[in-house]
């Protein structure tokens, strides 16, 4: 589904990535791990388009298609679905409202009939049930004076959804406590299937608890320094990332991969 090839990427001039492989195949769960300033987020903000963001090298591949020359909307439409460390709110439009045109967005891009308001908030009111939201959030605005827990609920909601081929989670477990995280997380577990994959970015390991990965990579200094099964994640939470960070000087990574 998505093949990543020494992807360099800068932002304001300064490197941050600097030669990312990664293969990620439908039905999988990749777990991207790494201390502050490792390059996580920028990997994520990477994929899904975001225009502050210079790649200076490599290729990515999503379906045997150019990733990195498809605009943000474009991604979308295709099945690339981002949700945002720090939900955005939008004044004056509901989530009802947004929901729809995205999901209709989708729908003519498919070649299918869209969907009138009355459908609609049927199919709304069945997905909804996945993130346990209650009907009273689809009339208030995006994310407007919702709670940390409440936006990343709405997020997971919007890719119950869009029902996304690909999902990116950037670090959708940050303040949540643990009633949140378990919905969120349970959500996420709900639309995993063996046509999709989900790539989640997070610094710790409570969230892989609920979502179990297939791999998990640990980056630091911008490359994948550690790659692993979930038994990663478990020795990152016993050992910090100290260990593998002291391991990545200069330009290179002079720890073999665990595979």
């Amino acid at each position: 589904m998505l093949e990543i090839r020494d992807l360099h990427a800068s932002i304001d001039g300064n490197r941050i990535l600097k030669g990312i492989d990664l293969t990620i195949k439908k039905g999988e769960i990749h777990a991207i791990m790494g201390p502050n300033g490792s390059g996580k987020s920028t990997l994520a903000k990477v994929l899904a388009g975001h225009p502050s963001y210079e790649v200076t090298k490599g290729q990515v591949l999503y379906e045997g298609k150019n990733l990195l020359e498809m605009a943000p909307d474009e991604r979308a439409r295709e099945g690339v679905f981002m949700a945002f460390q720090y939900p955005i709110e939008v004044p004056g439009v509901s989530n009802a409202q947004f929901l729809r045109l995205a999901y209709n967005e989708k729908r003519k891009h498919l070649g299918e009939e869209e969907l009138d308001p009355l459908e609609f908030k049927d199919l709304l009111k069945e997905r909804a049930t996945v993130v346990e939201m209650d009907a009273s959030f689809m009339t208030r605005s995006v994310n407007e004076g919702f709670s940390g827990g409440e936006k990343k609920r709405n997020e997971i909601l919007q890719m119950a959804v869009l029902e996304p081929k690909l999902a990116i989670l950037d670090e959708t477990d940050s303040g949540l406590d643990i009633d949140a995280l378990r919905v969120v997380a349970g959500g996420v577990n709900q639309l995993h299937n063996s046509e999709n994959a989900v790539i989640l970015v997070t610094h710790y390991q409570r969230l892989l608890n609920y979502i179990v990965p297939h791999y998990v990579h640990v980056l630091a200094g911008g490359r994948i320094a550690r790659e692993g099964g979930k038994e990663l994640a478990l020795e990152l939470e016993e050992k910090g990332y100290d260990w593998i960070t002291s391991s990545v000087g200069g330009g290179g990574v002079s720890a073999a991969p665990i595979v």
